[in-house]
Parts: structure tokens; sequence; C-alpha cells
């Protein structure tokens, strides 16, 4: 099963090292929405906190200060709890 990965506060070298300052960025309000991955995407949340439940998979529980990977091809659904903002790379 495709699984995604969370990173706990990385420090800012990491965080350089990965270019994150010059991702695109995203914001969405407090909802509830599917999404499919079609390629690998990480990204790092600025702000905010989600709950994204995998296809026949586990809640995972993200939050600001959080590098997330998720995998290609895996679907879900977003329960946005408090409105996010992330910069992301897909690929």
């Amino acid at each position: 099963m495709k699984r995604i990965k969370i990173e706990a506060h990385p420090d800012a070298t990491r965080l350089s090292k990965l270019k994150v300052n010059v991702w695109p960025e995203w914001e969405k309000e407090s909802s509830i929405m599917p999404w499919t991955y079609e390629e690998a995407e990480t990204s790092y949340i600025i702000e905010g906190r989600a709950i994204i439940t995998p296809e026949g998979g586990d809640p995972v529980e993200i939050c600001k200060g959080n590098l997330v990977t998720f995998p290609a091809g895996m679907s879900c659904v977003w329960n946005i709890i408090e409105p996010v903002r992330k910069r992301y790379r897909i690929g």
C-alpha cells in the first residue's frame, strides 16, 4: 500500500536544500475534498491542519511545520480542519 510520509519540523538547512521557499503555494479553506496524486508530491505545511485518509488506509493528520510526501497514484480524501497553506513540489 502507498503511504504518506511525514517529517515533523525539518530544520532550516533541510528546507533550504529542498528550495522550499521557491515552490508554488496553495491554499484551501476548511472543507472535505477527494484527491488523486497522479505524480508524487512533496509539501511543506506553512499553516493549518488536515486529516488525510488514503483509499483503503488509515487517516493521517498533517499540520503546520510538517514536510509531507504523497506517493504517485494515491487516492485520498482531505478533511481540512483549519485552513491550509502549503508550498509544494510535484515529481
